[in-house]
């Protein structure tokens, strides 16, 4: 042939990329914001309490003591959940040169370390998910967040009347200040990212003001975001979480209120060989600790049923 083209060429090398783009989230915004603690028990507890309501009563002088009523402390109460992910991996596998990883092991359970992380995430606020003790057929499921915040009495769950009805800012409002007529102070707020848009959107009512940025001749930039909202009731960051149940618009919280409790930290176990390849487990035991059921609230998109 006249002119010899790649077309006809045989034995061309193949041209593919050494990285291996993963777009998968993996922040886990929950997680980075609150406490640590540790347990040695599946099942822990701890006390709650609360002050008695400000009395006006003005005493005579002389007066004998009056006895007052006394209430106990709570008793709260939740359990370890165990996470986990096995790898098996043969050895041909192991033994051969792939793209973007050194070893097919390595890379799977790096990959299973991220994702169990969002796994944790998920039973933390991605759920609402009820304590279960468990049993030798049923396993141990802890109680996330949404079913360790106050309901009864003045309740710290804020609906917005149906399913998808969007929220209000009167409601946020409504979650703030039920958390601070308690006695805490939220300084956090956490949307999915469908309500972050509804944040943004407050930004645009009459008399506020959104930033326009101006870095240099014809470098202008729009800010329409609210990372910070400034209340009546004191200012509360504003992030993004992923994870977070879809109907849920806000959870409103204070992170030194909350303690991810650890009874195992993750670690690699590598299990019995029983041929020609590598089994590797992760595992982790972890729960969630809510030290005041009232310190925290949740705006819902639905009616009021008893969350």
């Amino acid at each position: 042939m006249a002119l010899f083209q790649t077309y006809e060429t045989v034995g061309i090398k193949e041209d593919i990329s050494e990285i291996i783009s993963n777009i998968t989230p993996t922040k886990t915004p929950f997680q980075s914001a609150i406490g640590n603690e540790k347990t040695t028990q599946t099942v822990f507890q701890w006390q709650q309490d609360s002050l008695r309501a400000v009395a006006a009563a003005p005493v005579l002088e002389g007066a004998d003591g009056s006895d007052v009523s006394v209430t106990p402390t709570v008793m709260k109460t939740n359990t370890t959940q165990i996470f986990a992910e096995t790898v098996k991996v043969s050895g041909t596998l192991d033994a051969t040169s792939t793209y973007g990883r050194a070893r097919e092991s390595a890379y799977q359970l790096a990959k299973s370390s991220a994702q169990l992380k969002r796994d944790l995430e998920n039973a933390f606020v991605g759920t609402a998910q009820a304590i279960a003790n468990g049993s030798d057929s049923v396993a141990r499921q802890m109680a996330g967040a949404q079913t360790q915040i106050n309901t009864s009495g003045t309740s710290n769950v804020i609906y917005t009347g149906g399913t998808s009805t969007p929220m209000t800012e009167a409601m946020l409002l409504s979650a703030l200040q039920v958390c601070y007529t308690a006695g805490a102070d939220p300084s956090v707020v956490q949307v999915t990212p469908a309500n972050s848009l509804i944040l943004a959107a407050y930004a645009a009512a009459s008399g506020r003001y959104r930033t326009l940025q101006t870095a240099g001749a014809g470098d202008k930039t729009l800010i329409n975001v609210v990372n910070l909202y400034v209340s009546p009731f004191g200012e509360v960051k504003v992030q993004l979480n992923r994870f977070l149940k879809a109907a849920e618009s806000a959870f409103v919280f204070d992170p030194s209120m909350w303690s991810k409790v650890t009874l195992r930290p993750w670690f690699r176990e590598t299990l019995a060989k029983t041929g020609d390849s590598l089994k590797q487990m992760i595992i982790g035991e972890f729960s969630l600790k809510h030290k005041n059921a009232s310190a925290s609230a949740l705006v819902v998109e639905a009616v009021s049923t008893g969350f």
